[in-house]
């Protein structure tokens, strides 16, 4: 761009003026001139910036770039544009977007001359919403790591749970089968059925480890159609145990001619597992009570499951907490059971809730949406 001014000094008489930070060069990248804002931000004269007078002013982390890309800029004459941070002549620093911003042609003495402005915008303002930016980016980044490893924390505590299970079932069924067999007279047929039970309480537990495994290594799930009900009869079965001993008996409710369900198998289990276990835990061993269990199709289509039991109740200031990782009522809870639960309906693209029986006890709901189900 031509200049308007016949002479350096109608620029110098222009840029004083400008409230940004300016400095006027010379063809060899010498600084000629700077304005009077230069002059109170960081209190150096031109003579004291070609004195080397950069290294004093430009942030040490900065300064390699910035005299890197300032001379190749000024010995190339062509555009120049980076970010640095300038101290103030307090001591202070501030990050500026620095640019050439005006080539002059002019005359000096009746010959050509070239100057060329270069200016400095302060950018702080901008560079602090960006480090905010990245804070946020980080901290939302840590806690994607602390989630995945407390669900880890929180499935392996359930695992160890879960697993005891059929491990118990197992051991149970192994010494049926050496009773039946150490006899005067063997009972095979009953040594057979309890071995078949032993076989198949211990491929259950090697298919919870095994799944859990998989899923939390490639973030996948092995869906299929499942008849809920017959799922609901099986983990009934196996929490019998459970609930004998503490004095609850469980009925079910299943409504028949319902549609399977499109789930992990295991997962959907799990989840049955929690539920039936925290119903069970709800009922002071003293007092005994009942669990039951129903599958209906709502009036929305969709397939509901409710589980109710007859202990001690939640407290309704609770029932907002009682899925949070952590939070428990009970004196030797985890507060992980829950939470897992609503995160394996959640990922079915259903929801799970709880709600205060008119007599003793709470019930828990979840349904699974129309769109996972299919007709057997």
């Amino acid at each position: 761009m031509k200049s308007q001014y016949r002479d350096p000094m109608d620029l110098q008489y222009v840029i004083e003026t400008i409230p940004a930070l300016v400095l006027c060069t010379l063809p060899n990248g010498t600084v000629e001139y700077v304005n009077r804002a230069w002059r109170e931000y960081t209190g150096y004269s031109p003579k004291q910036l070609t004195d080397s007078g950069w290294r004093s002013i430009v942030h040490t982390d900065d300064l390699a770039k910035f005299l890197h890309e300032w001379n190749m800029a000024m010995s190339a004459g062509r555009p120049f544009e980076t970010e640095a941070r300038i101290r103030r002549s307090d001591g202070q620093y501030h990050w500026f977007l620095i640019k050439k911003a005006l080539a002059v042609s002019g005359t000096r003495n009746g010959q050509p001359s070239l100057r060329t402005m270069i200016a400095f915008e302060d950018i702080s303002d901008r560079k602090q919403a960006e480090e905010e930016r990245e804070r946020l980016r980080q901290v939302q980044a840590e806690l994607a790591r602390v989630s995945r490893a407390s669900t880890l924390g929180e499935l392996a505590a359930s695992l160890a749970h879960e697993i005891k299970q059929p491990i118990g079932a197992a051991v149970t069924n192994a010494e049926a089968c050496l009773r039946f067999i150490d006899r005067p007279e063997p009972d095979l047929a009953e040594a057979l059925e309890a071995a078949s039970k032993m076989i198949r309480d211990a491929r259950r537990a090697a298919e919870i480890i095994d799944r859990v495994r998989s899923l939390y290594q490639n973030g996948s799930s092995q869906l299929e159609l499942i008849d809920l009900n017959h799922v609901i009869d099986e983990m009934v079965t196996m929490m019998k145990d459970e609930a004998t001993r503490h004095g609850v008996a469980i009925h079910t409710s299943l409504a028949r001619e319902i549609p399977y369900v499109m789930a992990d198998r295991v997962q959907l289990q799990q989840a049955l597992m929690n539920l039936l276990l925290n119903g069970i835990e709800a009922t002071p061993h003293s007092k005994g009570g009942e669990l039951t269990v129903k599958s209906q199709l709502a009036p929305d289509g969709q397939l509901l499951v409710s589980i109710s039991d007859t202990g001690i109740g939640i407290p309704p200031e609770n029932f907002e907490r009682i899925f949070d990782a952590f939070f428990t009522t009970k004196a030797q809870g985890t507060g992980l059971g829950l939470p897992i639960t609503r995160s394996i309906i959640q990922s079915h693209g259903g929801r799970i809730w709880a709600t205060a029986n008119s007599g003793p006890g709470s019930t828990f709901v979840f349904v699974l949406p129309q769109t996972t189900t299919a007709q057997a």
